[in-house]
Parts: C-alpha cells; sequence; structure tokens
C-alpha cells in the first residue's frame, strides 16, 4: 500500500442528471464542429495560445505516467518550407505507386493530392513525437509504456483544445515522417506520430460534405 504522502485528495464537480445529459449533448454538438482543414489562413497566431494549446493536450493520461511525448512547434518560415518539400516528396510516391487504386478511390470526396501547401502557410505546424523509451538521471535508458496508446491520447485532448481556442487543424500523416526526426535533430528516442498545421481557415474555405456514424453504428450497450 502507498503512503498517503504519494496521494493528494481528489474532488470532482458533479451534476444533477438532467445537468448531465444537457452538458453532454451541449459538448457534443460543439465538438461536432470539429473538422480537418486543409484551406488555411496565413494570419497569425500568439504564441500563448499554442502553448495552452500544448498544455492541455499534455494534461492526457499516460502508462505509468511516463508522458511519453515531444510536441515540436514549428513557427519558422524556413523549416516549415523545408518539412513541405521533404513531406511532398514522400506524398508524390504515395500518390503514384505506394497507395492501392482503393485507398485513392476512398481519399476522392477530399480532392486532395500530394501537393501539401498548407505547410507553408499555416501559422504553426505541431509535430508530435512519441518516445518509445526514456533516460533517467544517469543516463540509462528508462522504459515507457503504452506508448501509442498515450500519445494517440494526447494528441486527441491536442485537437480538443485547438477546436476550444476556435482555431482549426490538420492531422497530417505523409508516410514515411522520418524526414521530421531529421529536420528537428530530434533524439533517436523520438519517432514522428503525427504532424498538424494549426491555423485560421481562410475566408472562403471548405470542407468535404460528410456523415458521421450515427450512435448505434459505432457504440454496443450491453
Amino acid at each position: 500500500m502507498a503512503e498517503s504522502s504519494n496521494f493528494i485528495s481528489y474532488k470532482k464537480t458533479t451534476y444533477s442528471n438532467q445537468e448531465m445529459a444537457q452538458r453532454s449533448n451541449n459538448y457534443f454538438k460543439w465538438l461536432n464542429g470539429r473538422r480537418s482543414l486543409r484551406s488555411f489562413s496565413d494570419k497569425p497566431v500568439d504564441r500563448e495560445v499554442i502553448e495552452n494549446i500544448i498544455k492541455c493536450a499534455s494534461t492526457a493520461p499516460s502508462g505509468a505516467h511516463k508522458q511519453p511525448w515531444t510536441f515540436c512547434v514549428v513557427g519558422d518560415s524556413t523549416i516549415k518550407t523545408a518539412i513541405r518539400k521533404a513531406a511532398e516528396e514522400e506524398e508524390y510516391i504515395s500518390y503514384n505507386g505506394r497507395m492501392t487504386a482503393e485507398w485513392l478511390k476512398d481519399l476522392q470526396p477530399f480532392r486532395t493530392d500530394w501537393n501539401k501547401p498548407f505547410l507553408e502557410i499555416a501559422p504553426w505546424l505541431i509535430i508530435v513525437f512519441k518516445k518509445t523509451y526514456d533516460f533517467d538521471e544517469k543516463g540509462e535508458k528508462s522504459k515507457n509504456y503504452y506508448v501509442n496508446e498515450s500519445v494517440g491520447i494526447a494528441t486527441g485532448f491536442l485537437l480538443t483544445a485547438i477546436h476550444n481556442a476556435g482555431l482549426a487543424a490538420l492531422t497530417h500523416t505523409p508516410s514515411p515522417m522520418n524526414f521530421l526526426q531529421k529536420i528537428l535533430e530530434r533524439p533517436k528516442n523520438e519517432k514522428p506520430f503525427l504532424l498538424i498545421p494549426v491555423g485560421y481557415p481562410t475566408d472562403n474555405a471548405t470542407v468535404p460534405k460528410l456523415k458521421r456514424k450515427p450512435l448505434d453504428d459505432v457504440a454496443k450497450f450491453y
């Protein structure tokens, strides 16, 4: 049994059943407005906003509280250009050979191709790295647990925080993404997980007209 000094009290605001139903429905309606965007404005976003968003992401639960993530934030235009160039090289290969015919067909509603101008236009790029292991105070390897699950949850928190700030984002996954580790000079224990442009939508931005699966298709109650 752990010593009581290792724990702090936990208090949570609770609500009536009616209040919970109303709050959860309001939250769903708000979050249902989140969309992936490819038409970004170059309108600046204060660094403080991005810092707060990342702090929100870092409240996510993680295996043994190892917090196995690094959020690399790029606002420098030279680095963004280098990332775009490398990403488009990989995407060109994907669109012209790596992707199956079925995959390309599934992408048609999005009208996307290997050109990724948003990587330079969006004011910020957040590159999420997963830390496959860490180092202790002696510089020796320290194991991390449930890394993919932990970083995935943190990324979900990140996207929600971006939406809450009134900004838009795209979960971009040029594959392979090893170029990000090289360009940003990240250590060997960090592997790129997602590349997320963040900013305001353009005045004439559009998104595909899509429908989310209904509750009966995504949940089973027993």
